[in-house]
């Protein structure tokens, strides 16, 4: 059965709604990052640049570098605007847009998110890459599918138990990230850990201005977690959202990090930016290998 208009939206020239797309515009290597602006920051770096566009804060460019082809994509932020970009690029390759119609043959792509990130142990230092080897997700938007394939409940029990998590908020969720892309950009100077992803920059994250936390102590409860080894060592926004959507539809998907913050330290680079540009150029490159 064909997919209805309402529910498999295009614009009138064919390309899907919000990332204003066409299947052969995409690569099958694709680089996330947050800031629209940070898109030029990485294509700057290609030999050759074959198509971009941009729709709201969805900026998409596709090139080549040192030989492969990639593409870029900002996603903005938070959970929700994952939701999109990934069901709209999964639909780009695995739905035949014209019959509208999901294809026999299944496309997995190639997803590296490059963002900014902020460290919970003392021991991550600013400056330092960090990859997500787990996403924990605490914002409920995976809840929306059916995600029992992909959760991991031993571990996402003992969080809630160690956080005496509210059982007002969504049950945490906890998703692998692709083993194959682990094992492609993994170094000596890459630190692992569980990263966690909130639905929110203040609140969500324990931050507080004028209003008061349901749980105060949310932020020393989340640093402490151990559970066999396996600690939380960073919080943002999309992460999780990355790789459970990548999961379900069988994509591959990993998150690199550029430690801009030390919150268990209280200190920040003196030079982010600087922190940025080496993590994209060091995971351009093993992209390329």
């Amino acid at each position: 059965m064909s997919i209805q208009q309402s529910e498999l939206i295009l614009n009138a020239d064919g390309s899907i709604y919000h990332l204003n797309l066409k299947p052969e515009n995409i690569a099958n290597d694709i680089i996330f990052v947050g800031d629209q602006d940070r898109v030029d920051k990485i294509t700057d770096r290609f030999d050759s640049i074959e198509f971009t566009t941009q729709k709201r804060e969805f900026k998409t460019t596709t090139g080549v570098y040192k030989g492969k082809r990639m593409s870029v994509i900002s996603t903005g932020i938070g959970p929700d605007n994952i939701d999109i970009v990934l069901n709209e690029l999964d639909a780009l390759v695995n739905i035949d847009l014209k019959t509208r119609k999901p294809k026999n043959q299944l496309t997995a792509l190639n997803i590296v998110r490059i963002g900014t990130s902020g460290s919970l142990q003392k021991d991550i230092p600013v400056d330092s890459f960090l990859m997500s080897s787990f996403g924990l997700d605490l914002n409920g938007m995976l809840h929306s599918y059916q995600i029992d394939e992909i959760s991991n409940p031993e571990i996402e029990n003992a969080f809630i138990e160690h956080t005496n998590w509210s059982t007002k908020k969504s049950n945490p969720l906890l998703v692998k990230n692709s083993s194959s892309l682990e094992e492609k950009l993994s170094s000596d100077k890459i630190f692992k850990g569980i990263t966690a992803t909130a639905g929110g920059f203040y609140g969500p994250q324990g931050r507080v201005l004028r209003l008061a936390l349901q749980d105060e102590k949310i932020n020393s409860k989340i640093d402490s977690f151990n559970f066999n080894g396996n600690r939380i060592t960073n919080l943002e926004m999309e992460t999780s959202a990355i790789y459970g959507l990548s999961k379900l539809l069988g994509h591959n998907a990993v998150s690199m990090n550029a430690i801009i913050a030390n919150r268990a330290n209280g200190t920040f680079s003196e030079d982010y930016k600087k922190v940025v540009e080496n993590l994209i150029e060091y995971s351009l490159n093993k992209l390329a290998e």
